[in-house]
């Protein structure tokens, strides 16, 4: 496929990598749950592997593998599977890929539901290192022999701790371990997981890639960058003719197929147009966060923002460098002391109160008493959370009125 530019390209990948029939400009939608078959010989092949092709829609699609094939394209990488949420994405990911007996390096700083899924994790005998994903010293200190993998978000939810991607990926690399990268927060528009050395990207499709909150999906994309062969937990019958691939056959077995978290194909459909206009939503949510941030941190009324587009931030220089000038949609702060921040919220208009991000409305959510209630007081000051943080998901709204209503709420 020509190379155009990215703009371009997410507007006309569809068309170009899937070659849709009859001339349309996007997949169709099969909704078909059976594939039939005229020889009999052609679905023994499919069932083993010898064949591409549909047996069951459970474990895939044409419109889920249209999907697939657009955003290994857009990452680069060598082979994807979607998942019904981001959530199902990392924990068949997780399943399919770890042992009792196996230890795994995490980050302190995970969103919450994915803390909470690392715990579930210990009680199947999984060993975990909590460490500052931020120093990468903290992490190369926590690996063991029977260190797997290493798993971190780009930048952490909410208080946008961002992690020494670089240095990370190296040590990676020279210890032969996974590296997993959660990117949801820096879609590759703004995050390039192979410059990084990520072995395995997962992204939670609802957030920005879809964008509109609308629809519920999850993606793991393959780099192509990790040598499968190197990995002792691949089993022998899913080690296929191309080694590129062993790590994704198991995921999409064992992941996929027997835990069920399929993708629907309306839901594939609604991400792939949502897909289209990324970039231009994702760099307008940017301005907007860097905007408020900027008001926020001249502001008596607030006590603290974070944000890593602030040169105050610990790792400004860093998201700079990593993310090539973009510093993301997500941002928290505190409110000055002796203001309460409900009836705050309360005041606010234009912005909605509501648990999500990567949508196209400004949203604010106070997370010690939501996403972030069930870790716990010892957890959430493990994690830098205050008990009155509020995180903002800054949408592509006017720039103007956002600031406006910000400021009118404390009338």
């Amino acid at each position: 496929m020509k190379q155009y530019a990215l703009d371009t390209h997410l507007v006309h990948t569809d068309r170009l990598v899937n070659s849709p029939e009859d001339g349309a400009v996007h997949t169709p939608t099969s909704n078909s749950v059976l594939f039939e078959f005229e020889d009999v010989a052609d679905l023994e092949a499919v069932f083993q592997g010898k064949k591409a092709g549909h047996v069951y829609s459970r474990s895939s699609s044409g419109s889920a593998v249209a999907l697939q094939n657009l955003l290994n394209e857009l990452e680069g990488g060598v082979a994807a599977t979607v998942f019904s949420t981001g959530m199902a994405a990392i924990s068949a990911t997780f399943f399919s890929l770890l042992r009792a007996g196996d230890h795994i390096v995490v980050s302190q700083f995970l969103f919450g539901n994915t803390r909470s899924f690392m715990q579930a994790l210990e009680g199947f005998g999984i060993e975990i290192s909590f460490v500052d994903i931020s120093d990468a010293d903290s992490v190369e200190k926590a690996m063991k022999e029977n260190t797997k993998l290493v798993f971190c978000e780009t930048i952490a939810n909410p208080v946008t701790q961002v992690a020494a991607m670089y240095e990370i990926g190296d040590i990676c690399e020279r210890k032969n371990v996974l590296l997993i990268v959660d990117n949801t927060m820096t879609p590759f528009v703004m995050f390039n997981s192979k410059a990084v050395k990520s072995s395995l990207v997962i992204t939670s499709l609802t957030k920005y890639i879809a964008g509109h909150g609308s629809v519920l999906g999850g993606v793991v994309v393959d780099t192509g960058l990790y040598n499968w062969e190197n990995y002792s937990n691949i089993s022998e019958k899913y080690k296929v003719p191309d080694s590129n691939l062993w790590g994704m056959t198991q995921i999409r077995k064992r992941g996929l197929r027997d835990m069920g978290a399929t993708l629907a194909p309306s839901s594939a459909h609604a991400i792939s147009v949502g897909l289209e206009t990324l970039k231009l939503r994702m760099q307008k949510s940017c301005e907007n966060a860097m905007a408020i941030a900027q008001y926020m941190q001249s502001s008596d009324e607030f006590k603290r923002v974070h944000y890593p587009g602030l040169n105050v931030h610990p790792h400004h220089t860093r998201a700079a460098d990593i993310f090539g000038g973009q510093f993301g949609a997500i941002l928290s702060f505190e409110l000055a002391d002796g203001l309460d921040f409900r009836a705050y919220l309360n005041k606010l208009n234009l912005v909605i109160n509501a648990t999500h991000l990567g949508d196209t409305r400004t949203l604010a959510l106070p997370v010690s008493t939501t996403i972030f209630y069930e870790n716990g007081l010892t957890q959430r000051q493990q994690m830098g959370i205050s008990e009155n943080l509020i995180r903002l998901s800054v949408g592509i709204e006017d720039t103007n009125d956002l600031l406006a209503d910000f400021k009118a709420a404390f009338s």
